[in-house]
C-alpha cells in the first residue's frame, strides 16, 4: 500500500510519500499554497517537485487535511466570563476554528453590533448548567437571530432551553444546530459534542471555500482541520498504541505562516505541594493556537507584542533592518531567508518571541496564596514544568541552523517566574514536517504512523 498525504497549509502545501510495504516515508515536497486562484495548483506543483526527486508515485490513496486561511472565525456567548473562554477555547482547539472574541452575560446592543463587525463564520452558543440559568441563553439567541452576517450558530447550552432556542433560531435565517451541553454540571467540560460540529463546519465552509471539492473528490479520507491530524499525531507519540509505548508527556510548538500553536499531551498535575487548582480542569491533549503569532500573514502583530526593539537588541541588530525584513515578508508571504544571512538571524529571533508568548499563553500560572493555615498555591491551568520533550514543528525550525535557540523560548525563565512551562526540556525537530502526515496516516495504520514518527522526529 502506498499513500500520498497532503496538508493545504496558509501558507505552504506539503506533500509526503508513504510506502506502507516498506514502512518509510519515500519524499516529501512542498509548494506555495494558491489560495488566491485555486489549491490544486500548489498541490500539483508539489506533485511535480515530489516525482522530479523521486520519480513517478502510483499512490493507492491520497490523504488529505487543510488549514488555508486560518480556519473559522469564531466568536462565543456564554454565561460567566472564565468558564465561557475557556469551553469555547477548548472545543475549537483542534477543530479548525479560531476563537476571536468571547462575551458574557446577555450582551449589550453595542455587544451585537461588535459581533456583526466581526464577521464570524460561526458562534458558539453556550450558558447555563442543564436545569440551571436559562434566560440569558434565550436572550441572546434573540439578539443573535437579528444579528446581520453568513454565520452559523452552534448552541451547546442548558439543554432546558434547547426548545425556545430552537423555536427562535428557527424563525430567523440562520442556520444552527442544537448539540450537548459544554457544561453540564458546574465544573465539568463534555466538549466533545461542540467539537464535533465544529469539524462538520469546517468543512461544510472552508473546504468548499477553499477550493478544495476537487481534493476532497481525489481523498480516501474525509478532509480534516490541520490541527486535528497534528493533534493525532502528538498523542499517537505520547501514548504509543496497544503494541507499542509512545515517549511520554510532551509538547509541540508548530510556528507558520498564519498561527503559531502549541500542543501538550500531559495531564499537567501540580508538581508542588500545597495546591490548589483553579478554573476548569484541563484535557490531557490540549492545543492552543495563537492568531496573531505568525511568521507571514500575522508578522505585524507578532513583531509588535515581541517588542521590535527587543527582538532587534537581541541579536545586536539595528531596529530599521529588522524593521525593513518584516516589511518584506508581509508584501511577498512566500519569501525565504537565504542560509546563514542575517535575514535568518532576524527570522529565527521572531520564531523564538513567537514561542515564547505562545508557550506562556498555553501553560498554567501561579499565585502565592495566604490562608489562616499559612501560604499555598494556586495553579491555573497545566503545570507543564516537568515535560521533558519538546518538538519543534514548522518551517522556521526546521530550516534553522539554530532550532534549539528558537525552542529555548518555550524554557521556563527559572524560579521565581509565575509559569509553569518545561524546566529541563530535551528539544526535537520534526525536520520534514511530518506530524500531520502521521496524524492522517494513523487513521489507516497507527503502527506504522508510531514507528514513522519514532525514526522521522530529531533529536537535538
Amino acid at each position: 500500500m502506498k499513500y500520498l498525504t497532503a496538508d493545504f497549509g496558509s501558507t505552504y502545501t506539503k506533500l509526503t510519500a508513504i510506502d506502507a510495504h516498506r514502512e518509510e516515508i519515500v519524499g516529501t515536497a512542498t509548494a506555495f499554497t494558491t489560495i488566491t486562484t485555486n489549491v490544486m495548483d500548489g498541490f500539483h506543483e508539489a506533485i511535480k517537485r515530489l516525482e522530479a526527486a523521486i520519480g513517478t508515485f502510483a499512490y493507492d490513496k491520497l490523504l488529505c487535511c487543510s488549514s488555508a486561511a486560518g480556519g473559522l472565525r469564531m466568536v462565543a456567548l456564554g454565561l460567566v466570563p472564565e468558564l465561557t473562554a475557556k469551553a469555547a477555547r477548548t472545543a475549537a482547539s483542534s477543530a479548525g476554528a479560531k476563537v476571536i472574541r468571547t462575551f458574557s452575560f446577555e450582551i449589550s446592543e453595542t455587544e451585537r453590533e461588535a459581533i456583526e463587525a466581526i464577521a464570524p463564520d460561526l458562534v458558539l452558543l453556550c450558558g447555563g448548567t442543564d436545569g440551571g440559568n436559562r434566560e440569558v441563553i434565550v436572550s441572546n439567541a434573540r439578539k443573535l437571530a437579528d444579528t446581520k452576517g453568513d454565520f452559523s450558530i452552534i448552541v451547546a447550552g442548558n439543554k432546558s432551553a434547547a426548545d425556545e432556542v430552537t423555536a427562535i433560531l428557527s424563525a430567523s435565517s440562520k442556520n444552527f444546530v442544537i448539540t450537548e451541553n459544554v457544561m453540564p454540571q458546574f465544573n465539568q467540560l463534555n466538549i466533545e459534542p461542540a467539537r464535533e460540529e465544529i469539524k462538520k463546519l469546517f468543512i461544510e465552509r472552508i473546504v468548499q471555500a477553499k477550493g478544495l471539492s476537487r481534493a476532497q473528490a481525489l481523498a480516501a479520507n474525509e478532509i480534516i482541520p490541520t490541527p486535528l491530524a497534528v493533534m493525532n499525531g502528538c498523542e499517537l507519540l505520547s501514548k504509543g498504541t496497544g503494541n507499542t509505548e509512545g515517549i511520554g508527556d510532551l509538547m509541540a510548538i508548530d510556528i507558520g505562516g498564519a498561527t503559531t500553536d502549541v500542543y501538550s499531551m500531559s495531564h499537567g498535575h501540580p508538581t508542588l505541594s500545597n495546591v490548589l487548582v483553579k478554573g476548569l480542569p484541563e484535557p490531557y491533549a490540549k492545543r492552543s493556537v495563537e492568531g496573531d503569532l505568525g511568521m507571514r500573514y500575522s508578522l505585524r502583530s507578532l513583531a509588535e507584542i515581541a517588542d521590535i526593539e527587543e527582538v532587534a537588541m537581541e541579536i545586536d541588530f539595528p531596529v530599521e533592518e529588522v524593521q525593513a525584513w518584516i516589511d518584506a515578508c508581509r508584501r511577498t508571504p512566500h519569501l525565504l531567508a537565504v542560509e546563514g544571512s542575517r535575514e535568518q538571524a532576524i527570522e529565527e529571533a521572531l520564531a523564538r518571541g513567537a514561542a515564547r508568548i505562545a508557550t506562556v499563553r498555553h501553560c498554567g500560572s501561579w499565585e502565592s496564596v495566604y490562608t489562616p493555615f499559612g501560604q499555598v498555591f494556586a495553579l491555573t491551568g497545566k503545570d507543564l514544568s516537568k515535560v521533558t520533550h519538546v518538538i519543534g514543528i514548522g518551517g522556521v525550525i526546521a530550516n534553522s541552523p539554530h532550532p534549539a535557540h528558537i525552542l529555548e523560548g518555550v524554557k521556563s525563565e527559572g524560579e521565581g517566574t509565575p509559569h509553569a512551562k518545561p524546566k529541563r526540556p530535551g528539544y526535537l525537530v520534526d525536520k520534514r514536517y511530518i506530524f500531520a502526515s502521521m496524524g492522517l496516516l494513523s487513521q489507516e495504520n497507527k503502527e506504522l504512523a508510531l514507528k514513522l514518527l519514532k525514526r522521522e522526529i530529531v533529536s537535538l
